[in-house]
C-alpha cells in the first residue's frame, strides 16, 4: 500500500500516526515490551492521549528477532501460521540496557532500540543489515476509496459483486499497520513466493494474495510473505492475510510492508549464507516432507481438454514404454469425472466402466502410480452437492446460505476446510478412490476463495483465510495419503500455497503458455518459490496453453527433466513426445535416463530438504553470494550445490548465453569439455542438448545406465565420478539407501600428490567404476566386487 504523495507528503485524506519515542521498556524472558508514543513527550500532559503503539521485540529462536506492532489489542484473529511445526525453536536471547537504548542479541543477530527518536537497527557481527528508522513504523487511516486505487489487486478489500450480489456497506476508512526497513546500496530482494515477473523484486509492488492469473501477470498462485536479500538476512511477515509489500517502489531506499488491521509482526532472520537463512526460516514455518523416490520419475498427463478413455491411456503408456521413456506416474486430469460434475470423485462410467480393474491392469503392465485431478469446489450438478449443503460442509454467506458462483463449474460451492466434519467427509471421498487404486492427487485450485460477506465454520476471518485455505486444503489431502501409505510415501501435486505450504510437496507453476517467454516466466516463478522456503518445484513441460512447436517442446523437455519433478501436461493438446516428431522421444529418453542415474544425488538433496529446508533448484546467488554477477541471474540455476543447469530459451541456431562462476567447470554430458570461470558463455546449443556443468570439487555418485526408473537400490552398481579436485582437497558425500532417511554409505574422494583416492568410508556400497576428471581428461577404472578403496594415478 502506498500512503504518500512523493516522499514528503501524505495522499489526500490519509492520516498517519508514527511511532516516535519509547516511553516505557519492560524486559521479559526473550525480549522487550515497548510502549512507543506517536508524539514527542515533553511533559506529563502529553501522555493524556494516544495512540500509543505496543511493540514487542523478541527472539523466538536462534538468529531470529521479531518485531510486533499492536494498536488496539483484542482477541487474536484466526487463522495464524503454525510456527515450529516440525523442529523446536532454539532459545537464544541476551538482553542488555544502555543509557538511552536497549539491545537484544540472538546468535549472531543483534537488534538495538533507541529511545528518542525511536529506531530499531539490526546488525550482524560485521555490519548493519537494515534499520527501521525514524518514522518508519506507523498506523495509517486511509479513505476506503484510496484502498481501491492503491491496492495492487484492487479487489481484496472491495466487496466482490460477482460473488456477492448484495454487498455490505463499505467503511469510510481502513486502518493499516505499516513498517519500513532500509534498503542499502546494492541490496537486492528475492522471493515473496512464486512470482513470475522480474526475479529481483526491487522496484515492484507485490500483494501477498493468492489468485489464479496464469504465469503472465503480476498475480500468483503461491504468495508467501517472506523475502530474502543478498545482504545476509530474510524477512518473514507473520500474517496469513493480504500483505502489501513496496520494494523500493514507494520509497526507493526502503521496503514498506503494510496490513489492514491492528497488528503487524515480522521477523528478521540472519544467516551467514542464504542456505542458513532458509534453514532458520523453515525451522519456523516447517520443513518439506520426505518424498517417495518414485515421485522423481516422469509424470505423464492426459492433459486437460483432450479426449481420453481407457484405450487412449493404454496407448500412451505403451508408446512411452516402446520409446524408452518409461512413465512412473500417470495422471488423469479433470475428465476422469463426468463434465459439469466436478468434483464428484466418481469415475465417468462411459469412459471408465470398471476403474478398479483398469487401474490395476495398467499399474501391473506399465509399473505406474496413479494420480487423479481434484479440487475443493463442488458443482451444483455433482451428485454429492446436496449432501454437502445438508451437512453444512460448504463455505456460507452471512445469511447462512452456501456461497456459490458459476465460474468454473455450475453453481459451485467451496468446501469449508475449517469444519472438521467437512474435512473428514472430503477425505472419505479420497479414501474411496485410493481403494480403487489411486496413489496420489493433483490438488488444483485453492486460490479463488471467497473473502467478502462470508462466514467460516470456525469463525475465521475470511481475509486471513483466503491465503491460508490453500495450506489447509493441501494438508488434509496430504495427510489422508500419508495415513494410507505411511510417512515418506505421500505426495500431492499442488498449485496453490502460502507460508508453511512447503511441508506438503510437490508444487507446480500453474498455467503457462507454450512459448519461450512463458518458459522464462516459469523458471523465474520456480526460483522465486525455492527462494521462499519451498524445496521442490515443477511445471507443465511444453507449456499448458496452446500447442508448442517442436523446438519449444524439445527445449522444455530438457529443462523439465533437470527440475526436481517432471510432468508432461497441456491443455488442448497431448504432450507425448511422438506428437512432436520421433526424434523428440529420443531426446527425452536420453535426459530421462540421466535423471534416473542422478537419483543418488537428487534423493540425498531431498533428505537435506527434509532436515534443513534446502531447496533442490537454487538461484545462482544462493550458492555464489560473493559473486555479484550471480545476483541478477534468472535464466539458469543450480540443481543442488554441484550441477549448474542453463535451459535454452532461443531457437536452434541462435546463441544462448549463460554464466559460469569462478573455477574449472566440466560438462556433464561431454566431460572432455572444460571451461574456466568466471566467464559468460555464448554458444549455439544443439536442439538435443542442454548445458549442464559440474562444479569443481564435486564427487558425484550415479546409478547404472538404462535403469529405467527413479526408485532402485542406490547402493548398488555405483559409478563414482570425481571432478577437478584441487591438490590436498577431500570431498565426502553420502549415498541414500532409498525411501526413508537411511544413509547406505559414504564415499570420500581425496586428491594426493600424483593420485586421486576414492574410499567407501562407511556403510555398504557396491561400486562398479570410478572416474576422475581433470582438465578435460578422464581416468577411469572398473572396480572389483567388494573393493572399497580405489587409487587412480594422474
Amino acid at each position: 500500500m502506498r500512503f504518500n504523495d512523493g516522499f514528503w507528503h501524505l495522499k489526500g485524506g490519509v492520516k498517519a500516526h508514527y511511532g516516535l519515542q519509547v516511553v516505557q521498556a519492560t524486559p521479559d524472558g526473550d525480549g522487550y515490551n515497548l510502549h512507543v508514543s506517536t508524539k514527542m513527550i515533553r511533559h506529563r500532559g502529553d501522555t493524556l492521549a494516544g495512540p500509543v503503539l505496543s511493540i514487542r521485540v523478541h527472539s523466538p529462536t536462534e538468529g531470529v528477532i521479531g518485531l510486533r506492532i499492536d494498536h488496539f489489542k483484542h482477541t487474536e484473529p484466526t487463522p495464524n501460521f503454525q510456527l515450529f511445526p516440525d523442529d523446536p525453536p532454539i532459545p537464544s536471547a541476551l538482553l542488555s540496557k544502555g543509557e538511552v537504548s536497549w539491545s537484544l542479541t540472538s546468535g549472531d543477530l543483534t537488534a538495538e532500540v533507541t529511545e528518542n527518536p525511536y529506531t530499531v537497527t539490526f546488525r550482524s557481527p560485521t555490519r548493519t543489515l537494515t534499520t527501521a528508522g525514524y518514522k518508519h513504523q506507523a498506523i495509517y487511516d486511509v479513505p476506503y476509496k484510496w484502498t481501491l486505487r492503491s491496492a495492487s489487486n484492487g479487489s481484496c478489500l472491495a466487496t466482490d459483486t460477482s460473488s456477492n450480489p448484495q454487498p455490505e456497506p463499505v467503511p469510510e476508512v481502513v486502518r493499516y499497520v505499516h513498517s519500513e526497513l532500509n534498503l542499502s546500496p546494492g541490496e537486492l530482494v528475492y522471493g515473496l513466493g512464486e512470482q513470475f515477473g522480474a526475479f529481483v523484486k526491487n522496484g515492484q509492488s507485490i500483494s501477498i494474495w493468492n489468485q489464479d492469473g496464469g504465469t503472465s501477470s503480476e498475480q500468483a498462485y503461491k504468495c508467501v510473505p517472506f523475502y530474502i536479500t543478498n545482504r545476509n538476512y530474510g524477512v518473514f511477515i507473520n500474517h496469513p492475510g493480504e500483505v502489501e509489500v513496496e520494494i523500493g517502489s514507494e520509497k526507493v531506499s526502503r521496503v514498506g510492508v503494510s496490513v489492514a488491521g491492528e497488528t503487524l509482526e515480522y521477523f528478521i532472520i540472519y544467516g551467514a549464507t542464504p542456505l542458513e537463512i532458509l534453514e532458520r526460516y523453515t525451522r519456523m514455518t516447517g520443513r518439506p516432507a520426505l518424498l517417495p523416490t518414485w515421485t522423481f520419475g516422469l509424470w505423464l498427463s492426459t492433459s486437460f481438454l483432450t479426449s481420453y478413455d481407457e484405450k487412449t491411456v493404454s496407448g500412451f503408456l505403451q508408446g512411452m514404454q516402446d520409446r524408452h521413456c518409461p512413465v512412473r506416474v500417470f495422471h488423469l486430469d479433470c475428465f476422469w469425472m463426468k463434465q459439469y460434475e466436478w468434483c464428484s470423485f466418481t469415475f465417468d462410467p462411459d469412459n471408465f466402466p470398471n476403474p478398479k480393474a483398469y487401474l490395476s491392469e495398467i499399474k501391473r503392465k506399465y509399473g505406474v502410480k496413479i494420480c487423479v485431478w481434484i479440487n475443493p469446489y463442488i458443482s451444483q450438478l455433482s451428485p454429492i452437492f446436496q449432501e454437502a449443503v445438508k451437512e453444512s460442509y460448504l463455505i456460507k454467506r452471512k445469511d447462512g446460505t452456501p456461497w456459490q458462483w458459476d465460474l468454473w463449474q455450475p453453481g459451485l460451492g467451496v468446501v469449508d476446510v475449517t469444519n472438521p466434519k467437512a474435512r473428514e467427509w472430503y477425505q472419505s471421498k479420497l479414501e474411496a478412490l485410493m481403494d480403487l487404486g489411486v496413489d496420489t492427487f493433483k490438488t488444483d485450485f485453492g486460490e479463488r476463495i471467497p473473502h467478502a460477506s462470508v462466514a467460516f465454520h470456525d469463525g475465521s476471518d475470511p481475509m486471513r483465510m483466503h491465503n491460508a485455505y490453500a495450506v489447509i486444503y493441501n494438508k488434509l489431502v496430504f495427510e489422508v495419503i500419508e495415513r494410507r501409505f505411511g510417512k515418506g510415501e505421500a505426495v500431492v501435486f499442488a498449485r496453490s500455497a502460502s507460508a508453511g505450504g512447503q511441508r506438503f510437496p510437490v508444487h507446480w507453476g500453474g498455467d503457462c503458455e507454450s512459448t519461450f517467454e512463458a518458459m522464462a516466466e516459469t523458471i523465474r516463478g520456480n526460483l522465486s518459490l525455492t527462494a521462499s522456503g519451498f524445496a521442490f518445484a515443477s511445471h507443465d513441460i511444453g507449456g499448458f496453453e496452446g500447442h508448442p512447436p517442436p523446438e519449444i517442446y524439445h527445449r522444455w523437455v530438457a529443462f523439465g527433466l533437470f527440475s526436481s519433478h517432471s510432468r508432461l501436461h497441456g491443455s488442448m493438446s497431448y504432450r507425448v513426445p511422438w506428437h512432436y516428431g520421433e526424434e523428440a522421444a529420443a531426446y527425452m529418453a536420453r535426459f530421462l535416463d540421466a535423471k534416473h542415474r542422478l537419483m543418488p544425488y537428487l534423493y540425498n538433496l531431498a533428505l537435506k530438504a527434509r532436515t534443513h529446508g534446502h531447496p533442490l533448484q537454487r538461484a545462482m546467488f544462493i550458492e555464489f553470494l560473493n559473486d555479484r554477477t550471480t545476483h541478477h541471474l534468472d535464466q539458469q540455476y543450480m540443481l543442488g550445490p554441484s550441477l549448474l543447469v542453463a535451459p535454452v530459451f532461443v531457437p536452434q541456431g541462435e546463441d544462448s548465453e549463460y554464466y559460469l562462476p569462478a573455477g574449472r567447470w566440466t560438462s556433464f554430458f561431454h566431460p572432455q569439455r572444460v571451461l574456466d570461470g568466471p566467464r559468460w558463455v555464448q554458444e549455439a546449443v544443439p536442439i538435443d542438448e542442454i548445458p549442464v556443468w559440474v562444479r569443481p570439487g564435486t564427487v558425484l555418485c550415479l546409478g547404472p545406465q538404462g535403469i529405467g526408473r527413479p526408485d532402485y537400490d542406490y547402493a548398488e552398481k555405483l559409478d563414482v565420478q570425481v571432478y577437478e579436485l584441487a591438490e590436498g582437497q577431500t570431498v565426502q558425500v553420502d549415498v541414500p539407501a532409498g525411501n526413508g532417511m537411511k544413509i547406505a554409505g559414504t564415499v570420500r574422494g581425496e586428491r594426493r600428490t600424483g593420485e586421486v583416492v576414492v574410499n567407501v568410508v562407511a556403510g555398504s556400497l557396491a561400486l562398479t567404476s570410478v572416474s576422475v576428471f581433470l582438465g578435460g581428461q578422464e581416468r577411469r577404472l572398473n572396480v572389483d566386487e567388494g573393493q572399497t578403496q580405489i587409487s587412480l594415478k594422474l
